[in-house]
């Protein structure tokens, strides 16, 4: 047998059996509810700023994570003041929780009211300006991703989307389309998904994420079900509504952010008057990339 010679290169490598390479230990994304953060966004006595979902402890990442792939944050900004970001990602999405704005970024700008949903690219500058009242934004991107490959994001003009822009006039009339279709075993619940030009093919807000708003008419559940995308949902709306998640009920509380374990078996009820809306950003563009989704009802 030949000898090796050691160098540098040598001693970098390490060697495992099968035992230790493919039976790796991550800790569970856990069922969460963002409460504490919401109530901060939503304080009048709140200064402008951005207000971080992250989970990085629990999750043992060494970078700001709500999900191992996905970065939550809502950016709270005071009447007539401005907020200034620049994100490590490959795009970034956008919902007005409350209030009426605008967002400039290079020589372009766009004007946005509550419930408008929009999409820029990633590693831009942008500032972003309250109009006559407090703002609030909710803000998700890919971040974790990024910095889990110590990738930096796509120089300017490279982002794999382009700025787009959802009102909310025409979130809710394309909603109300849907709600007109007749039902089908393929829709797995009243939702539009926001996709743009850029990755119509895809049908996803981003090439890893996908963003929908879902809706539960008065009433009615949505059947158990699971797949492996992680689901990282803003409650728009939804008065005596809440989940059921590998078995335990989880209460929806307005304008807080709740966390779907992948994997895990999960309902959705309205028991309330009134149409629920939740604003949903799933990992779905990376699984359905890797033929992974595994969607099923039981």
């Amino acid at each position: 047998m030949a000898t090796t010679v050691e160098t540098r290169y040598t001693r970098r490598a390490r060697y495992y059996s099968s035992a230790q390479a493919f039976n790796i230990k991550r800790p569970r994304v856990p069922a969460h509810v963002f409460l504490a953060e919401r109530d901060r966004a939503l304080d009048p006595a709140s200064p402008t700023g951005l207000i971080a979902l992250d989970l990085s402890e629990p999750l043992e990442t060494d970078f700001p994570a709500t999900t191992p792939l996905i970065l939550a944050r809502y950016a709270r900004i005071r009447v007539g003041e401005r907020l200034a970001t620049r994100f490590k990602a490959s795009g970034e999405i956008y919902y007005v929780v409350a209030g009426a704005g605008e967002t400039s970024w290079g020589d372009e700008t766009l004007a946005w009211d509550r419930g408008d949903a929009f999409c820029l690219p990633g590693g831009v500058s942008a500032v972003h300006e309250a109009g006559g009242t407090d703002c609030v934004l909710w803000i998700v991107t890919n971040e974790p991703e990024l910095a889990f490959e110590r990738a930096e994001p796509p120089a300017p003009g490279a982002a794999p989307i382009d700025a787009v822009h959802y009102p909310a006039h025409e979130i809710r009339r394309q909603l109300e389309l849907i709600h007109g279709l007749p039902p089908s075993v393929t829709m797995t619940g009243k939702a539009v998904n926001l996709a743009s030009q850029a990755l119509e093919a895809k049908r996803t807000a981003l090439p890893s994420l996908a963003l929908a708003m879902n809706s539960l008419p008065a009433g009615e559940s949505q059947p158990a079900h699971r797949h492996n995308a992680v689901a990282v949902t803003l409650v728009v709306r939804g008065t005596r509504c809440y989940s059921m998640i590998d078995g335990a009920r989880i209460d929806w509380q307005e304008h807080a952010v709740m966390l779907t374990p992948p994997g895990d078996l999960h309902s959705h009820h309205n028991e309330g008057a009134d149409l629920a809306l939740f604003l949903i950003v799933q990992d779905g563009g990376l699984h359905y990339h890797c033929r992974t989704m595994g969607f099923s009802y039981t």
